[in-house]
């Protein structure tokens, strides 16, 4: 079976992709999957890093880039289209998945055009338009958060949680609070975050006085590392300073407390972790769905959602020592972070796709995969 992946930019989109991609493998290593992305974003070199195939097509965003920017775009997706044919011929695709982002909707009509079974994922409490414009086109729409069901045929939602990679659940029961120091992850994104980063910047100076032992990772983005590094080596904190974190289920487990954005990814990987989060939502998401994301956290009390418009340095110190002195705080926010968390969604989707398809290339069918 050949499964072909349209997921890129991010690794919001990546990384549940790369899940799914696992758990097909899993269940019948003889699957051939390829990537479908761009070389706008992230999808060369975590993919590289991943051990998977990519394929480029000449997709551009239209959503969020001026009217020149939308213009571009919108030329662009005759000669994507015409990519994505191509691509679904010559590899003889049987099962096409989307999840989001540019890349995404001229593979799903082209899958449509060529008869190939075709879903798609959407991670996010609120869609994006690439999910939503293509959504009339899949066969099945599998979601993150119920909120998501109004914008597609009710008929094809499935909500199932966001596909997360095994090594999530690996050590799970370690990840509990050890002996010794607090531990803080920052991260703003696969692609940091410059406002982030210079409010903690801002914030070093009293950190290390309310809060003199911890230790911290901090993702930074690699246009902003160097800046970043050198703020963490004048204050003296025993701290990992890194442009981009490849082994995330090693660095969450690891934390006591997280500082990060709201997607959809992040939101999944922290409930997995039973990890208590303060969210700072991207403002600029499309949708705002970043703030629909972290809402739904903070509602179940697994978060404290800081706007980024009032972020300051010493305000997010002191969001900081105030959780991590009450441990009882962050034990509650940790219960509650891992009572959200759902760990079945790839298994629950690669059942579901092999069932679109009839059961004809799942290994397992006799022990009802392709029936369940």
């Amino acid at each position: 079976m050949t499964i072909v992946i349209a997921a890129g930019g991010t690794g919001g989109h990546l990384y549940p992709a790369v899940a799914l991609a696992r758990e097909f493998l899993r269940r019948d290593p003889t699957t051939k999957v390829l990537f479908v992305g761009t070389a706008r974003g992230l999808e060369s070199n975590v993919l590289a890093h991943e051990g998977f195939d990519l394929a480029l097509i000449s997709a551009k965003p239209v959503m969020g880039k001026g009217l020149f920017g939308a213009v571009k775009g919108l030329c662009a997706l005759p000669v994507s289209l015409w990519q994505c044919r191509r691509i679904l011929r010559t590899r003889r695709a049987d099962l096409v998945i989307g999840v989001g982002g540019y890349t995404s909707p001229m593979m799903l009509l082209a899958a449509a055009l060529t008869g190939v079974t075709r879903v798609i994922l959407e991670p996010n409490a609120n869609p994006g338009m690439a999910n939503k414009a293509v959504g009339p086109f899949a066969q099945r729409v599998f979601l993150a958060f119920e909120s998501a069901a109004d914008s597609f045929n009710r008929s094809k939602v499935r909500v199932v949680g966001t596909p997360i990679r095994k090594a999530f659940l690996e050590g799970i029961q370690q990840s509990q609070k050890k002996s010794g120091p607090f531990h803080l992850l920052i991260f703003g994104g696969s692609q940091g975050a410059k406002v982030m980063n210079t409010a903690v910047m801002e914030g070093l100076p009293e950190l290390t006085t309310q809060l003199p032992d911890l230790t911290v990772t901090h993702q930074t983005g690699e246009s902003d590392y160097a800046r970043v590094a050198e703020a963490y080596r004048r204050a003296d904190i025993e701290s990992q300073v890194m442009p981009f974190l490849y082994d995330m289920p090693a660095a969450l487990r690891q934390a006591d407390l997280v500082v990060a954005r709201a997607g959809a990814m992040t939101v999944a990987e922290l409930t997995t972790c039973g990890k208590p989060a303060i969210l700072i939502p991207l403002p600029s998401a499309i949708y705002d769905h970043q703030m629909r994301n972290a809402k739904v956290m903070e509602a179940a009390g697994a978060a404290v959602v800081l706007p980024q418009s009032a972020l300051t340095g010493p305000m997010l110190v002191r969001t900081v020592a105030t959780i991590l002195r009450d441990p009882e705080r962050l034990r509650v926010m940790g219960e509650a972070s891992l009572a959200m968390r759902r760990t079945d969604a790839a298994e629950v989707i690669v059942r579901e796709c092999y069932a679109l398809m009839e059961g004809h290339h799942d290994v397992n069918r006799s022990v009802g995969a392709a029936g369940a």
